[in-house]
């Protein structure tokens, strides 16, 4: 079905437009009714059931450690290499969470008709552990991770849980993990968390789950946001492809040349390359799951992905409706830095609240660390590829960029628009001073450089 024929139903449909409006509605009296009773934290005078209590944590430790490879290896590149240990938490509709565990990483056991396997309630998040310059761990921003996850469990009907127990869960599993995969003798290193909740009762039915099991684990990944030769070069959403495969650009704003010249075109390009969606492909839509960290907002985009790497680009730019609607590239947020038709410097990015735009961390730091600085005009609007286009003809486009965890803060040379190439000014050789300024100023928290209320010091077990 077209984007226009589903723009036509959403706007004539009552039917539509109040079921959007019943999940709306039924997500945020849960999320409140949750965030009171976590306020709150009363004994009733009745049982209820048990909260997620990280008090409760029990530490069984690994008796074979794994070896913990160099920065460059294979299995770091592979991104399958994980940490020693896992943290996991049982939860049952009539109990309620069990106490969590930390305990050595292994395989998880669940039957053939767990609901995650048919109905899809599963949520994760993403996150990252950082050695610091000052030897320190920190998270960054947990808080926000841990408001999110909630939503998206909400979203999908998996249970709620306090976020301040979760993130105390949290800490102790990177404190249990740290001194090994975190080598106080490397500064500046880090390891991805991921957080998952997944729905496990044996049993088929579209219904609430009954079961459920929230896990944490954590992974070797390398530095997707700089330039890689050899093995293996990462790509922009976090995988690899080997050297035999086509080259793939730089995503810190600066020129490099991949070990592979398949494809002369694409060596020595600056930044990302983005080929937008057609017309007849969409990611996420208005009353929606956009916003919310559910796998189903990430499967079903693959074979656009494909495509997309089969083309020489790195990722697709998702569009939304006949008007083409700028809304994220890949799995990250996207910004776009121009002169506004009055002169200004505008900073613009597709709004939230339409269950469209996923409510990055990264996306948010940018926002708060630009609005702080008052030189850019922030707007968060609804912008389309057109405007884009204009911009870059009437030469007003400075910068674009994509922002999240995994490949954090990466520009764009430019966007394939339905046969229209748009080529950013870091294309034409120029650089993406705007994009990389923010990118230090983030990783300066991240890694202690600077002391901010955002990096968030773990105590090591």
């Amino acid at each position: 079905m077209s984007p226009s024929a589903i723009a036509r139903t959403s706007t004539s449909s009552p039917t539509l437009d109040s079921t959007a409006k019943l999940t709306k509605a039924g997500t945020e009296s849960i999320l409140s009714q949750t965030q009171s009773h976590n306020n709150s934290r009363k004994i009733p005078a009745v049982a209820v059931v048990a909260d997620l209590d990280a008090s409760k944590c029990t530490v069984t430790r690994t008796a074979s450690p794994k070896p913990v490879p160099a920065l460059d290896s294979p299995e770091v590149l592979s991104q399958s290499c994980t940490t020693d240990h896992m943290l996991t938490a049982r939860w049952t509709e009539a109990a309620g969470w069990e106490a969590p565990e930390i305990k050595p990483y292994g395989a998880l056991s669940i039957m053939p008709t767990a609901s995650v396997l048919h109905y899809a309630t599963e949520c994760f998040e993403g996150m990252k552990a950082y050695r610091g310059v000052d030897g320190k761990v920190r998270l960054f921003r947990p808080d926000r991770n841990a408001q999110r996850f909630l939503q998206s469990a909400t979203r999908i009907a998996l249970p709620g849980f306090s976020t301040a127990e979760f993130r105390k869960c949290l800490e102790r599993f990177v404190g249990v993990e740290a001194r090994r995969w975190l080598p106080a003798s490397e500064h500046e290193r880090f390891v991805y968390l991921r957080p998952t909740m997944i729905a496990t009762a044996p049993a088929l039915g579209v219904q609430r789950p009954k079961e459920a099991l929230m896990y944490i684990i954590a992974v070797l990944f390398p530095r997707l946001d700089e330039p890689r030769t050899g093995l293996a070069a990462p790509t922009p959403d976090g995988t690899a492809t080997s050297s035999a495969g086509p080259p793939r650009p730089a995503m810190n704003g600066t020129t490099t040349t991949t070990a592979n010249n398949n494809d002369n075109n694409n060596n020595n390009k600056k930044g990302m390359r983005l080929l937008a969606s057609r017309h007849d492909i969409i990611r996420a839509w208005p009353g929606g799951f956009g916003n919310a960290k559910v796998g189903a907002n990430y499967g079903p985009s693959l074979i656009a992905q494909g495509e997309a790497r089969a083309r020489g680009y790195d990722q697709i730019l998702w569009l939304f409706g006949d008007e083409a609607f700028v809304t994220e590239a890949g799995g990250s947020n996207f910004f776009v830095l121009w002169l506004n038709e009055d002169g200004e410097r505008e900073l613009v990015t597709a709004p939230l609240g339409d269950g469209t735009i996923l409510e990055g961390v990264t996306r948010a730091s940018v926002l708060d660390l630009v609005r702080a600085r008052g030189d850019v005009k922030v707007v968060e609007r609804k912008f389309t590829m057109h405007e884009i286009v204009r911009a870059a003809d009437q030469g007003r486009l400075l910068e674009g960029f994509g922002a999240g965890t995994a490949f954090f803060i990466a520009p764009v040379s430019d966007v394939h628009f339905r046969g229209l190439d748009v080529v950013f000014p870091l294309g034409k050789g120029e650089r993406a001073d705007f994009a990389m300024g923010i990118k230090d100023e983030l990783k300066s928290i991240m890694y202690g450089r600077v002391q901010h209320e955002w990096g968030v010091v773990v105590d090591e077990l």
